[in-house]
């Protein structure tokens, strides 16, 4: 298999970086089985980084056998919680090794800036990992009282074989998020990464053969998602799958698991999170983390605050302070100093985007800053705010994944709880307000899975997150995860009665 290979020469690091490019399967890296390769872009410049080896469905078949096989003899109820706590601290600790080589890889790959991935993405992947590993040795069950006549316990086992798929907006944060709850309760992967961004992916399967995990217990496979993708959902040999992604995605992977062995499915998906704003909140507060809310990754987040609403009675102020701090954004190289956005992760995406920003214009909303492109080869957006907004507007109620943000004006908690719970969505939302009582009560009003009060963005990896409505099923993180990956199976011992 070839190597990539790349020298870092921006302003903010400067290093190398070297890792196979194939398929990781059964412990080895392949070329998949039609040989073919599939290009990897940088978004920064739209121009060809490397090419690595695409994946089929044939090549999900050997790596369901590797991982059975896996499961079967060296991993699964073979493998202690105390073995499994151990290589999950030994990848975390190469993760930390290799940190801003990491960071470096997620930058180029997806675009994102070199210190967001950093300071937030390989970060919070390391402490997932090590979160788990910590969770390894105590999956446990109950001991449950019935009569004197039996002893009746619990005991949660791994699944077995699971199917995970992952998107290209936090490309390593979210295979952590995947792989380490399903390590940690003894299960063996099958990990798609998204096609637009896989290098971290490929990067972690060398680190993952270094930690000494068995072979067959992760298998990394890059390939179309709906060839590589769809052959897992529908697999008869894969017991569960997970997926983050878009709602439309979802359902096509939630009908795939139903129609071969009725696997276990958890999705997290798409959202249209209000961001509501009384006017007795904090403004330096509200508008810092509202902008973060939106703005954080460049839009492309499934939380992100891309509805603001904000009472009458500050309306003005806070347009004028958030247009200030928008305006400020510093828009350029991810591995330049002081830069804060880069560009959309793909052509096909900024397109995408564009196309929601020319459909709020046409629908007649108000382009209050920017609505443009960056002039430049790469796919830069500036950020942009519409007002003058209706319900109906795609704007409003589509989720667009990228820096574009409506402010909607609001009279009181009735009116902004109704206008905030219209929409399929219900993955999260943010509350400003000084005062408590108000802030809690509207909080337990909306329909989300996550509410952050006078703060937004905000993940911690032992808090559960996930959504309401058509933004998922399952949670991810903390305890909640566990029970993604495993099957409860009761016993009775029966000592005393005889029929």
């Amino acid at each position: 298999m070839s190597i990539f290979s790349y020298k870092f020469s921006g302003e903010v690091w400067q290093g190398e970086t070297a890792f196979n490019t194939g398929l990781f399967i059964d412990g080895e890296f392949c070329y998949g089985a039609n040989g073919a390769t599939m290009d990897v872009l940088n978004p920064t410049t739209g121009k060809l980084i490397t090419k690595i080896a695409q994946g089929t469905a044939s090549d999900v078949d050997v790596a369901v056998k590797a991982a059975r096989k896996a499961f079967e003899t060296t991993w699964g109820l073979n493998a202690s919680g105390s073995e499994r706590a151990a290589l999950l601290r030994k990848l975390a600790e190469l993760m930390d090794l290799h940190k801003e080589e990491l960071a470096a890889i997620e930058a180029l790959d997806n675009g994102k800036t070199f210190d967001c991935a950093l300071s937030i993405d390989v970060t919070v992947a390391s402490e997932t990992i090590k979160y788990y590993s910590g969770w390894a040795d105590k999956i446990t069950g109950q001991t449950l009282e019935t009569n004197e006549n039996k002893f009746c316990y619990t005991r949660h086992e791994p699944i077995g074989v699971v199917g995970q798929i992952i998107p290209w907006n936090f490309p390593l944060l979210m295979m952590t998020w995947k792989i380490a709850p399903a390590l940690a309760t003894g299960n063996c992967v099958i990990l798609k990464p998204s096609e637009f961004t896989p290098l971290t992916a490929l990067r972690m399967a060398s680190l993952i053969e270094e930690a000494g995990f068995p072979a067959g217990v992760v298998n990394i496979i890059v390939g179309h998602g709906d060839i590589v993708g769809s052959a897992i959902s529908g697999h008869m040999g894969i017991d569960k799958v997970a997926f983050t992604g878009s709602t439309a995605v979802g359902r096509k992977i939630m009908d795939a698991a139903a129609k071969s062995n009725i696997k276990g499915v958890t999705l997290e998906l798409g959202g249209k999170s209000p961001t509501i704003v009384f006017d007795d909140a904090d403004l330096e507060q509200a508008v810092g983390f509202a902008a973060y809310g939106i703005f954080f990754n460049n839009g492309q987040a499934c939380a992100a605050g891309s509805r603001i609403f904000v009472q009458e009675g500050i309306y003005d102020e806070f347009l004028e302070r958030f247009t200030a701090r928008t305006k400020s954004t510093v828009i350029g190289d991810p591995f330049t100093k002081g830069v804060a956005q880069g560009p959309l992760v793909s052509k096909p995406h900024f397109d995408r985007v564009m196309g929601y920003i020319n459909s709020g214009i046409e629908q007649g909303a108000t382009v209050h800053y920017s609505g443009e492109e960056k002039k430049s080869d790469g796919y830069f957006i500036q950020p942009t705010i519409f007002t003058d907004t209706t319900p109906d507007m795609k704007i409003v109620q589509e989720e667009i994944f990228g820096p574009v943000v409506v402010i909607i004006k609001f009279k009181d908690e009735d009116d902004v709880v109704r206008q905030a719970n219209e929409t399929v969505y219900g993955l999260a939302a943010v509350v400003f307000s000084q005062n408590i009582t108000r802030a809690l009560e509207t909080t337990h009003r909306l329909k989300a899975g996550t509410v952050w009060v006078n703060c937004a963005n905000q993940l911690h990896v032992n808090v559960p997150f996930g959504g309401y409505k058509q933004s998922g099923i399952g949670r991810e993180l903390g305890e909640y995860a566990l029970h993604n990956y495993t099957n409860v199976k009761s016993v009775q011992v029966n000592f005393r009665y005889k029929p």
